[in-house]
């Protein structure tokens, strides 16, 4: 997965810190941002094969910032993990509609957000590698 690169977007310093220190530590590339507006410029920037967002952060959050990439040409088929805490629930037709992969409440286990990156990028690489059909 050393190829992998994940955004990580959360203005809680501590959760990006202990996100980050577990994908490093399974061969992740991993970016930063602390709000929705930097995620987005280096989203487009940096082309990351999946992103965990917060939901609730200053400046955008992470509902509008998947907005905004599923309406960008560069960011729209990027993967995304929303955290929410529990009093931000995000129904199923947010979810379907936004393309959301899985939204995961806050607190979480990094080892469980980390199975969920393994499984959605494998999807996503097996979706790719389908031949398609005449």
């Amino acid at each position: 997965m050393a190829d992998k690169r994940v955004l990580v977007v959360d203005d809680e310093i501590h959760i990006v810190h202990v996100v980050a220190i577990k994908l490093r530590n399974n061969g992740y590339e991993v970016i930063t941002a602390d709000n929705g507006a930097e995620a987005f410029e280096l989203a487009q920037q940096e082309r990351p094969d999946i992103i965990v967002t917060d939901y609730q952060m200053p400046v955008m959050t992470g509902l509008e910032l998947v907005k905004e990439l599923r309406e960008n040409e560069t960011t729209r088929d990027i993967p995304v993990i929303l955290l929410t805490a529990r009093s931000f629930a995000v129904s199923k037709e947010q979810e379907q509609e936004l393309q959301i992969s899985t939204c995961l409440s806050k607190p979480f286990s990094p080892r469980e957000l980390l199975g969920y990156i393994e499984d959605i990028l494998h999807e996503k690489e097996l979706i790719v590698a389908r031949p398609s059909r005449p």
